[in-house]
């Protein structure tokens, strides 16, 4: 399956914003995250995450706050969020994929997308960066004497 580069940036940045709500204490309240540290995370052009966010929260998967405080935040829990629906919506501005009905491998893709589909729409943000968190957190190096 290939993805644009713009709906990769924009599942890391909703990656990144999960992975930092995960580190906020309970019963606290997130503070915005702002760009800037959203790029340098995940090595995406400031710019382009710009563009990418501002879209993002168009089709409301984030909130944005204005200010020397401001940034982003998400706007729906991690959990209910989940990679299919962000990736619809990236890429469902662009144009292309259309196969023809003469193809003889047609209803073969027809179920490679579906099956596709299904493996990104049950996988939700909080349970990838859970996964993600606990996998990394196995290997953390203890130097104590």
């Amino acid at each position: 399956m290939n993805i644009s580069v713009k709906s990769e940036y924009a599942l890391k940045a909703i990656f990144d914003l999960v992975a930092q709500s995960l580190t906020v204490p309970q019963g606290s309240t997130m503070a915005p995250v702002k760009i800037a540290d959203i790029a340098k995370r995940q090595k995406i052009p400031q710019k382009f995450l710009e563009l990418i966010l501002a879209g993002l929260k168009q089709n409301g998967f984030v909130d944005s706050r204005r200010g020397a405080e401001g940034g982003y935040l998400l706007a729906k829990q991690p959990d209910a969020l989940t990679v299919g629906e962000v990736l619809r919506a990236v890429e469902s501005t662009r144009n292309g994929g259309k196969r023809s009905k003469e193809d003889p491998f047609g209803p073969i893709w027809q179920r490679v997308d579906a099956a596709v589909s299904n493996v990104l729409d049950e996988t939700s943000f909080g349970e990838l960066a859970r996964s993600w968190k606990a996998k990394h957190a196995k290997y953390i190096p203890n130097w104590e004497i």
